[in-house]
């Protein structure tokens, strides 16, 4: 039984800008679904941003569905909605979360995870110029991630790839386009081929299956696609296709960790790596991801990056990078607590709606 359901806004300011090709964030306006019942509670995270550039939900469209017609369905009212995964991925985290607790249970063992801790890399937005990008870089590789992930978009492509490739010969190194280049400007991406990178990501827009299937039949690199991805039918046509031999995977943006888990079943029987991707969630959101990607077909260090990477301060006590890796949180349901004082600190309005 839901006693009630809290939708809390907070607003966490980034530690540096983050700019890809569809904008710049400085502040995570985050969307939080509180479930409260009489034995247990529950939290989720709604992955949409301020506005509708990278995906046509946005957060004030997410927390109006939820007020409408998500939240009532928990209290019986229950009517059919169309789309909205984002919105509906916080919802279905929050009742799980608090299902598990009550059961003593970690998210990560219900999943199926088979890791205590996960290989992580780092997404470093556009930095110009280009001896600021190679500078952070420097750092991140200093700090010990195994992946670093470089955004790209038409005219800021194979310069600053060329440039942190010839620092650092080793690394694994990887781009993602956010779906920037139309096919007339994808033959720019032929040249990345020298640079022995281990994806090229969503180069093209996610409606266009039939032009990542001719572009990776062209590249030598392989191609992964993301928000293409938006469930596994579609995961499972992409594949068939050719247009991927790599898939992200974002629960926050497939609708939940249901649909997310049934993309990884989709990759492990095609024999597809796979990753978890984040979008620049909280702590909240971060143990939930971390309890994804310790599942087997996660072969791909995640896009789940330590706290301090985007948060000055965080709603849970900090994931801290450990030779390269966070560890999957074991506590019942997603296997941290939400810090009361950080709560009350960084929350702009909570919004409670009851049976």
């Amino acid at each position: 039984m839901i006693e009630a359901v809290e939708l809390r806004r907070v607003s966490l300011p980034l530690v540096t800008p983050f700019r890809t090709s569809f904008g710049t964030e400085t502040t995570r306006d985050a969307l939080l679904v509180h479930v409260i019942g009489p034995d247990s509670e529950g939290w989720g995270e709604c992955v949409a941003m301020s506005s509708p550039g990278y995906s046509a939900e946005y957060v004030d469209g997410a927390q109006d569905v939820m007020r409408r017609y998500l939240v009532p369905g928990l209290f019986g009212a229950a009517q059919p909605v169309r789309g909205h995964p984002m919105a509906r991925a916080a919802v279905e985290g929050a009742v799980l979360d608090a299902s598990l607790r009550a059961r003593g249970t970690s998210l990560a063992a219900h999943l199926g995870g088979v890791r205590e801790a996960v290989d992580v890399g780092v997404s470093v937005g556009i930095v110009r110029p280009v001896e600021a990008l190679v500078d952070a870089v420097s750092a991140y590789v200093g700090q010990g991630y195994r992946r670093v992930k470089l955004k790209i978009e038409p005219g800021w492509d194979r310069v600053p790839v060329a440039a942190v490739r010839a620092r650092f010969a080793d690394l694994m190194l990887q781009v993602d386009a956010n779906g920037a280049y139309g096919r007339d400007k994808a033959g720019t991406l032929d040249a990345l081929d020298e640079f022995g990178l281990a994806l090229i990501e969503q180069p093209l827009p996610e409606d266009d299956l039939a032009g990542h299937a001719e572009l990776a039949g062209r590249l030598s690199t392989p191609i992964c696609l993301d928000e293409s991805i938006t469930s596994a039918r579609v995961a499972d046509l992409a594949i068939a296709l050719g247009a991927c031999s790599v898939v992200n995977i974002k629960p926050g943006r497939l609708g939940g960790l249901v649909e997310a888990k049934r993309v990884h079943d989709v990759c492990v029987s095609r024999g597809v790596p796979a990753w978890c991707g984040g979008m620049l969630e909280t702590g909240i959101g971060r143990a939930a991801n971390l309890a994804l990607a310790a599942l087997p077909g996660f072969t791909l260090p995640a896009d789940l990056s330590a706290s301090d990477r985007y948060f000055h301060r965080d709603l849970t006590p900090p994931f801290v990078l450990a030779d390269g890796r966070l560890a999957v949180p074991a506590g019942p349901g997603i296997g941290v607590p939400v810090l009361e004082d950080a709560l009350h600190e960084l929350t702009t309005s909570v919004e409670v709606l009851r049976p």
